[in-house]
């Protein structure tokens, strides 16, 4: 259960197998059925998981009551509530998994036990932030400065596994789109080919 865990810490650095197991001992397995919550909107987010096996998105509800999908966490992703999770406040953001889902969790206490007693684990999650605000703000830059249809042919360069896996619904609102709106791109880019 934990190969692909493993797999992805060993992208950011390097652990001893004993530090490797110690610091997955940590974690807890849970399924997740697909339509089912991880996390709901004023609930305290008390992990922060690993993705093993499925899809999520993790959106937030504006006070017009539309969806606005922050991101999707598919296999080899990490995904949390970080406000949440690290401020103990409640959430503003829903995890939904969007098929049958397998995540890997682990609790701040947990957490905080790595650090102290794993030092190399801090460097981990210290590498994955900065990895995180730089893929924030390039989507913000992007947001800022391209059309919709450049959002959408990036979206699809950038995540092809991905885009196969959602409905024309979520990726509009990912993009910040109508559904209709995202239909008329389609049909432009599709004419010119």
């Amino acid at each position: 259960m934990t190969t692909l865990l493993k797999k992805n810490i060993n992208t950011h650095i390097s652990l001893s197998d004993a530090e490797m197991e110690s610091f997955c001992d940590l974690f807890q397995h849970k399924t997740i059925k697909k339509k089912s919550f991880l996390l709901r909107g004023g609930e305290v987010c008390k992990f922060e998981g690993f993705v093993v096996k499925g899809l999520f998105r993790v959106y937030h509800i504006d006070k017009n009551g539309f969806e606005q999908i922050l991101y999707f966490a598919m296999e080899d992703w990490w995904i949390t509530d970080i406000d949440s999770f690290t401020n103990g406040l409640p959430s503003q953001l829903y995890i939904e998994a969007l098929e049958d889902s397998e995540v890997l969790l682990i609790s701040k206490k947990d957490k905080e036990f790595a650090y102290i007693n794993l030092p190399k684990i801090e460097k981990l999650f210290r590498v994955m932030t900065q990895k995180t605000h730089v893929a924030l703000q390039r989507r913000m830059i992007d947001n800022l400065g391209k059309t919709a249809d450049q959002l959408y042919l990036d979206f699809i360069e950038k995540y092809p596994g991905l885009y196969q896996r959602l409905s024309n619904l979520q990726i509009a609102a990912y993009l910040g789109i109508s559904h209709e709106f995202l239909s008329k791109i389609r049909r432009k880019i599709a004419g010119k080919k």
